[in-house]
């Protein structure tokens, strides 16, 4: 029945769609009204048709894969592990670990963790020894570790290296020998997301990150792990996803890297908000859809106070149910993924690799990422991408509801404060100028925290 209804009309062409939007514009200009232009400066036309295709594109007719990631900083060893254990019976699924001191006792953490949960350790340090440690934890647990340590990343967001290029790369290669059991290598492209840079410079930075690893640790037998921030631009997003898995494979093989690259994502920062701060949950649950439509291995939410309030049981469990009801109650693993053969997503997708992939050997033709950041090259770039958005808040027409937008003026917050939500100034000497995170609403907040302050005096 379905097929012969099917049969009883002719195909439209992207040609006559084309020509009734024209009589339906009544002279108006098809481009000027209906075509507009994003940041990367990919022109986004008002539908996508399959004859706009050499051939359909194709279709993996498979539900996304993701696991729900809860992240736990590790200041109590004690503490840390109970939350651990906590948090995998509210449904998370694995875990990623901020250690900032070498003398943790991992074992201690772990010690109630099951076997089979795969683990990230996110480390702000270089220590071979530590690392060595984790390598001989997971042989003895038959563990999936993902050691997340990245010198190159360092110095773009700090401005030195852990020591200098030559000692923090022979520390690479040398875990790379001894360590077999653990994936050891990071990509911390949300950095890049986070200051401001575009989404064709996100992808480009991330692989020029990644390649400067290719060139310079002599054996990597494990798939890389590349963090990325998820921003607001729902199909963007999830384009960049795609876009740079594809072009991280065709890099990769040409070292013979036979891996997959792992992705682990989370919301970005720059578009969360201190005032009407639950407005912020609706933000990331769009943002955790795009990464899991995007094909991310792992997401780690974030909590809808995570900018001025330290960790608490409350924002930790409304963050992991947000990605529990999209996997468990609108079963964004049980169904084939949509985004597979979208005509917009997938000539966005196309779009995206081809811009970026040309702006990753402009890089790669002029010294690479490390050499274009010690020339202050890829930090000016971002400055200027992140100026053209500040100044699209800044004149509203990019809207943060709430905020620029909406505003509810009985909102306080000065006396909620436990983090301090703004860039902080930190005089110091660095090799390099450090790429610098920055949300859109800062200077705005402080404005109007100023206010407050002054009506309580």
């Amino acid at each position: 029945m379905s097929e012969k209804l099917f049969n009883e009309f002719e195909p439209v062409s992207s040609k006559q769609w084309k020509q009734q939007i024209q009589y339906e514009l009544k002279g108006a200009d098809y481009n000027e009204t209906l075509v507009w232009e994003s940041p990367e400066g990919i022109k986004v036309k008002p539908f996508y048709h399959i004859d706009e295709f050499k051939q359909g594109p194709a279709v993996a007719g498979k539900a996304a894969e993701f696991s729900i990631c809860q992240n736990i900083y590790v200041h109590d060893t004690e503490k840390s592990a109970g939350r651990a254990i906590s948090t995998l019976k509210r449904g998370a699924e694995s875990l990623r670990f901020t250690i900032e001191n070498e003398s943790t006792d991992v074992k201690a953490l772990l010690s109630k963790v099951p076997n089979d949960t795969p683990v990230y350790f996110y480390l702000p340090f270089l220590s071979i020894d530590f690392v060595k440690s984790l390598d001989v934890i997971a042989k003895e647990r038959n563990a999936q570790f993902y050691v997340q340590i990245d010198p190159v990343g360092q110095l773009a967001k700090e401005g030195n290296w852990h020591t200098n290029l030559e000692t923090d790369i022979e520390a690479l290669n040398t875990i790379a020998i001894a360590c077999s059991n653990i994936h050891f290598l990071s990509v911390d492209g949300s950095l890049y997301q986070n200051a401001g840079a575009n989404i064709v410079q996100q992808i480009a930075y991330t692989l020029a990150h990644a390649n400067e690893y290719f060139n310079r640790v002599a054996t990597i037998n494990k798939p890389i792990v590349l963090q990325v921030a998820v921003g607001t631009n729902y199909f963007f997003e999830i384009a960049k996803l795609r876009a740079m898995r594809t072009l991280f494979n065709l890099i990769a093989a040409e070292y013979d890297h036979n891996f997959d690259c792992h992705i682990i994502t989370t919301p970005t920062k720059r578009n969360k908000t201190l005032y009407d701060y639950n407005v912020n949950m609706l933000r990331t649950t769009t943002e955790c859809m795009s990464a899991i439509l995007g094909g991310a291995n792992s997401v780690a939410n974030l909590a809808y106070d995570a900018i001025y309030h330290k960790d608490n049981e409350f924002g930790d469990r409304i963050a992991r149910n947000q990605l529990l009801v999209l996997k468990h109650e609108s079963y964004f693993d049980k169904v084939n993924n949509p985004s597979d053969g979208a005509y917009y997503i997938e000539e966005l997708t196309q779009q995206l690799a081809e811009k970026a992939l040309a702006l990753f050997k402009d890089i790669e033709a002029n010294g690479g990422l490390i050499t274009q950041l010690m020339e202050g090259t890829i930090q000016r770039k971002i400055q200027e991408s992140a100026a053209k958005e500040q100044e699209l808040f800044d004149s509203g027409k990019e809207v943060l509801l709430g905020t620029n937008k909406y505003p509810n003026k009985n909102d306080k917050m000065s006396h909620d404060l436990e983090l301090y939500p703004f860039v902080k100034a930190n005089p110091r000497k660095t090799l390099v100028a450090p790429i610098i995170e920055k949300r859109l609403s800062e200077k705005m907040e402080l404005e109007r925290l100023e206010s407050e302050k002054s009506n309580i005096e």
